[in-house]
């Protein structure tokens, strides 16, 4: 997704969650756009569904699991690994 996560921090988007490393075109992005990047652990899945309380799809349907979607989470067990200020975890 590190392509197109600039385009997407520029047109509003404050969080995405993933599992790795950012590109530092990506970082740059979070930063310009006080935006941040959160870590699931791995494995965690069926703990994480349970924080959903409700979901919107916002765009890409026909791409499926890699669809973009509006969460509403509760109690949601993530970890900010890079923040709005770029500070990262990783290094």
């Amino acid at each position: 997704m590190d392509p197109y996560s600039g385009t997407l921090l520029d047109l509003g988007l404050k969080g995405m969650i993933g599992k790795g490393l950012r590109s530092h075109d990506v970082i740059e992005s979070i930063k310009k756009n006080t935006a941040v990047y959160f870590v699931a652990v791995g494995g965690a899945a069926a703990l994480i569904a349970k924080s959903i309380v409700s979901k919107e799809l916002v765009a890409y349907e026909d791409l499926g699991t890699e669809a973009i979607y509006k969460l509403e989470v509760k109690d949601f067990p993530v970890i900010v690994v890079i923040d709005h200020l770029g500070n990262c975890l990783y290094d």
